[in-house]
């Protein structure tokens, strides 16, 4: 059985070492980025392959690592997680890396479409496929850790999700990639632009419908259900239903939890029974003592504390594609730009207008807000997602220091099965299975015990469990890669 990922797309060139990955499209259609060195000598090789662009296995590592670090030690250090609202933490720059990384291994994978129906077909067939995957794992069926059940109520199971956002801006960036550019060769910056204006023009137009409905969308009145568990890992059934909650809205243009328009969207088109139970505002001050971290909810909190919101809604799901386009253009530099400097002088530039214009946004009015997924947000993360591949870029390709992110290589090549296993739960669930006598009693929870035993803190030594894990997933990712082994969807 073949596997594909999206999040770790084949097109990035082949390992020096000769392990050979099967492309995303046939052998005809393999995407690789021109080499950074001068063009080999007439008597080269013809048949040689241009070495690996390791600095994107890399960048895919490092962000899947990220990713691990902040769900399994956020609860323990709220500092790294994810921001109630407003504002940014490192766990907020995650999601965005994913998507940027995703477009920019787009751009490599489709840079030649002879045939477009073959290429949007198979684009449209491997989105579906990360779609499911996700609604399977993130929809409520799996229970994660300390849970040894599964299941899901149809009418109360989550149609979106971490992995459903990347199904979607990877669709999104694919379809404009085959569809959208201009079939010319590019030997200046006036025919760089002429060649890929479609696409700027599609992420403005996004952008622009965005803005239009978050901030012209009127939100009334509106009401949901009270549950009597805040459980991120309660389905809600009518037995547990204590009554009914009224919000008092009747605005347009606010960003605030209870009254914005990416909430409205999504009850009146997926349904307040599949949205997300938990969400990041539970930890604001108007809803935890503990805030920024889960807590009980101070007197007089705020009826819209216990409603549901998801933060990979459709609305903002929309607005998170235009990362993907970010992506898009630094893989074009990428594959257009032969030598390192021209390479980096663009990212460079792009990087710091992306960073300064969601600055200026910030300034103007528009908060940078990870649930909303706000315009000054995407610059933002954009920008920084592309300093960050420059200087990886830098010390991997360039300067050629490989060893010290050999271990974030290694699960780059293997992202998307790191990512299943590992930030979905779902090996830490299997080995819960087994455990001597009581459930408490098994080899995940023991483990993580014996550390925060040993480190006399209950938040050092989840630290130190979750770094133990990614070291573990790095080494697995490694006897993976020994063999020959890259699964994809």
């Amino acid at each position: 059985m073949e596997f594909t990922t999206v999040v770790s797309i084949a097109g990035d060139g082949h390992d020096d070492a000769g392990h050979h990955r099967r492309p995303l499209l046939s052998s005809d259609d393999e995407i690789r980025p021109y080499p950074a060195s001068p063009s080999p000598a007439p008597d080269a090789n013809p048949d040689q392959k241009p070495r690996r662009v390791a600095s994107l296995d890399v960048f895919r590592g490092l962000t899947v690592a990220m990713m691990i670090l902040v769900d399994d030690a956020g609860g323990a250090w709220p500092g790294i997680n994810h921001s109630p609202w407003f504002g940014v933490t490192v766990a907020d720059f995650v999601m965005p890396a994913f998507l940027f990384i995703i477009g920019v291994s787009a751009a490599l994978v489709f840079k030649k479409t002879p045939n477009k129906t073959a290429a949007t077909t198979k684009a449209a067939t491997r989105a579906i496929k990360l779609f499911v995957l996700g609604v399977i794992l993130q929809g409520g069926y799996i229970h994660g850790r300390h849970s040894l059940t599964y299941g899901v109520d149809l009418d109360h199971i989550r149609w979106l999700g971490v992995l459903q956002r990347i199904a979607i801006g990877y669709f999104i960036a694919a379809i404009s990639e085959i569809w959208l550019i201009n079939n010319i060769p590019v030997d200046s910056a006036i025919s760089f632009m002429k060649k890929y204006f479609m696409e700027w023009i599609m992420a403005i137009m996004i952008s622009a419908l965005y803005v239009g409905l978050l901030l012209g969308l009127y939100v009334s009145n509106w009401e949901f259900k009270v549950q009597t568990s805040n459980s991120i890992l309660t389905i809600p059934t009518p037995s547990n239903e204590v009554g009914m909650k009224m919000i008092q809205c009747g605005v347009r243009g606010s960003l605030g939890p209870p009254c914005n328009a990416v909430g409205l969207v999504d009850r009146i088109l997926l349904g307040e029974n599949h949205l997300y139970k938990n969400p990041v505002y539970k930890r604001t001050k108007e809803c935890s003592v503990n805030s920024p971290d889960y807590g009980p909810p101070p007197p007089n909190a705020p009826d819209w504390c216990l409603a549901p919101f998801d933060p990979e809604g459709l609305l903002s799901t929309l607005m998170a594609a235009v990362t993907c386009f970010v992506g898009l253009h630094f893989g074009h530099v990428l594959v257009h730009c032969k030598d390192h400097s021209p390479r980096m002088l663009l990212w460079l530039l792009t990087s710091t207008v992306l960073t300064v214009s969601g600055f200026l946004l910030q300034l103007l009015g528009m908060p940078f807000s990870k649930p909303l997924y706000t315009v000054s947000y995407m610059l933002l993360t954009g920008g920084v997602s592309g300093f960050l591949l420059l200087l990886l870029y830098y010390i991997v390709d360039v300067i050629n220091i490989k060893k010290p992110f050999i271990l974030f290589q290694w699960m780059g090549m293997n992202a998307l099965i790191v990512y299943v296993l590992a930030a979905c739960e779902l090996f830490p669930a299997l080995v819960q299975g087994f455990y001597w006598r009581s459930p408490e009693n098994n080899l995940v929870d023991v483990t993580e015990s014996l550390l925060q035993t040993i480190f006399h803190s209950k938040r050092w030594g989840t630290l130190a469990f979750v770094l133990l894990e990614i070291i573990f997933w790095c080494l697995a990712a490694c006897f993976l890669h020994m063999k020959g082994i890259y699964l994809k969807l």
